[in-house]
């Protein structure tokens, strides 16, 4: 059923036993990877992490409910994680909510979900499940996020340089709090040692944070622009910026672009699409989302998600050749969308 954020909050920190799923959905993955935390916090530091992806339950839709069902080794807690998913996973998530008892909770991270997904309307309705979708927070909200998240590491700061760090890493939470993290750790601050965080502190750290900008690889790739594209992959590739969160950009990216295609094919212009979709885009990126809708037909969306799929897969299997790999995806990426003119 569908939560609010501190519903939500609470069933996670309590690890409510009537909760057999968490699905985080939504633009801001960082959000939903930050509230899956709570799980595993709220279960302890001997809790075993189960993980799978949405693509490993389509081809074994019975491992979901078998694991949920399943004793830890050690005889402590154990909970499930699901990451990335979407509705190749309904088989698995039908399957884990028929079981008689509840058994080990899931976390399951989809990202941006269409209005008629399969699995977002199976969540809403069912008792056992708490649905809650994030979006990134936009202008003085976002501001005052990332003044929030540097007071709980020791950074205090004014509104100007937290715009600064949300306008550089295009408002993804989970990149923030790595640069916060980096800042904190280059300032010698903690919550009982405070610092000031200012833009003389940003730019002595010699990495301006406006270059760790994944938007501006994303817009090259999508806008059908390989050249820029080559030029972004090098650039952050420099700046110790790895393959993840390049393709997590994409993927979230290509996922809006399908949930507002739907929304195209049902007979909605795209300045309609544009205007109703709120939080869901990030101001700064409107032109480039709008010039992208334009461009991208659903089924060659669907052949970018796989391919970026197929990527993280790489990466993860392959280290520093799945890198290399990552950014010949991207590349393909882009060139197909330059012939879409």
């Amino acid at each position: 059923m569908k939560a609010n954020r501190s519903q939500v909050e609470r069933a996670l920190d309590a690890a409510r036993d009537d909760v057999r799923l968490f699905l985080l959905y939504g633009p801001d993955e960082g959000a939903s990877r930050d509230l899956a935390v709570r799980l595993g916090k709220a279960l302890g530091p001997d809790a075993e992490r189960v993980d799978l992806t949405g693509p490993a339950l389509k081809a074994d839709p019975a491992r979901l409910a078998d694991e949920a069902a399943s004793i830890s080794l050690f005889g402590g807690r154990r909970y499930i994680r699901v990451e990335p998913a979407g509705d190749e996973a309904l088989g698995a998530i039908e399957a884990l909510l028929e079981l008689p008892a509840a058994g080990n909770p899931v976390a399951l991270i989809a990202g941006a979900l269409r209005k008629d997904s399969k699995l977002l309307k199976l969540a809403l309705a069912h008792p056992a499940v708490l649905a809650l979708a994030s979006y990134q927070p936009e202008g003085a909200d976002a501001d005052r996020l990332v003044m929030a998240m540097g007071r709980e590491i020791g950074l205090n700061m004014r509104a100007e340089v937290a715009r600064r760090i949300v306008s550089a890493l295009g408002g993804d939470r989970s990149l923030i709090a790595r640069e916060l993290e980096k800042l904190a750790l280059f300032l010698d601050a903690a919550p009982d040692r405070r610092r000031e965080l200012d833009e003389e502190a940003l730019d002595a750290l010699g990495a301006d944070v406006e270059e760790g900008d994944l938007s501006r690889l994303v817009d090259a790739v999508l806008g059908g622009r390989p050249a820029d594209a080559d030029a972004e992959l090098g650039r952050l590739a420099s700046q110790g910026v790895d393959a993840i969160p390049m393709l997590r950009a994409m993927l979230r990216r290509l996922l809006l672009l399908a949930e507002m295609r739907g929304q195209v094919a049902d007979g909605n212009g795209v300045e309609a699409v544009m205007g109703g979709a709120g939080k869901a885009v990030f101001w700064k990126d409107k032109q480039a989302v709008s010039g992208q809708l334009a461009r991208w037909r659903p089924e060659m969306i669907d052949t970018a998600m796989q391919r970026v799929l197929e990527a993280e897969r790489a990466v993860k299997r392959s280290g520093a050749a799945g890198l290399v790999a990552a950014a010949e995806e991207l590349l393909a990426v882009a060139r197909a969308a330059a012939r879409m003119r």
